[in-house]
């Protein structure tokens, strides 16, 4: 290796090495960007409008329009209330309706049954005896038309009533007849009066019903259509079908 002579000259000399900071300097530096950042965010910040200071007519404005709309969501739904209210109404009438169209019930309010269907005397007693006081009202126990009202032989002064089906029904031996030929009648609605005409002994309704024209037993017909003879049981819409034929 060279030795550096003493005479030569120093290319170095006279110079001064600048000493790199430190890096929390850097540190510090990029801390007080940041924070200077912030502070002007802080200060554009401060300019935008307070909730506070919001126009009163606005505030106002939005506040009836607010009640304005729940005026109205509370008229929307009273109005379906009362149509779901209406709806069910409706859907109950026309129900009892159809039910009373289709209702049987027992032709006396008060009677003791006397005799049954069947063979008596040799020959077929085609109906079934209720006892009751002469003057009874009696109704018809379900709705038809009037196909004859009249004396007729033996039943006396009696009504058949046939319905839609065809099935025939007989009320025999009254006092007096309170419908006419043609006439349509509702079930609960009072057709006659109980007697003791015709071939009758005492004082009684006979009841006779026919279906195609030949007779069948009352009670075993009657039983299949909720009303029990004997028990004196009769249709849960007996109220609303004496209500239907009253009015």
């Amino acid at each position: 290796m060279r030795q550096r002579l003493s005479s030569e000259p120093d290319r170095y000399r006279g110079r001064r090495r600048v000493p790199t900071p430190p890096r929390s300097r850097y540190a510090v530096v990029v801390t007080s960007a940041f924070v200077g950042a912030g502070v002007v965010a802080l200060g554009a910040a401060s300019n935008l409008p307070d909730a506070k200071a919001v126009s009163p007519d606005v505030l106002k404005s939005l506040e009836t329009s607010q009640v304005a709309a729940d005026a109205l969501d509370k008229r929307a739904k009273e109005d379906t209330r009362a149509s779901r209210s209406n709806d069910r109404a409706a859907s109950a009438e026309l129900g009892a309706e159809a039910a009373t169209q289709e209702i049987y019930l027992l032709p006396l309010d008060d009677y003791q049954f006397t005799s049954p269907y069947g063979v008596r005397f040799g020959k077929l007693h085609a109906g079934i005896d209720l006892a009751a006081p002469d003057g009874t009202p009696y109704k018809a126990i379900h709705g038809g038309k009037v196909t004859k009202a009249g004396y007729n032989g033996g039943y006396g002064y009696s009504i058949t009533v046939q319905q839609d089906d065809g099935t025939e029904i007989i009320y025999a031996h009254s006092r007096r007849l309170l419908v006419k030929t043609g006439d349509v009648v509702k079930a609960g609605q009072v057709i006659g009066e109980v007697g003791n005409t015709g071939y009758s002994y005492g004082t009684h309704l006979h009841l006779e019903i026919h279906e195609d024209g030949t007779p069948v037993d009352p009670i075993v017909f009657l039983k299949a259509q909720g009303v029990d003879i004997k028990l004196q049981i009769e249709s849960v819409y007996a109220g609303i079908a004496a209500a239907e034929a009253a009015s």
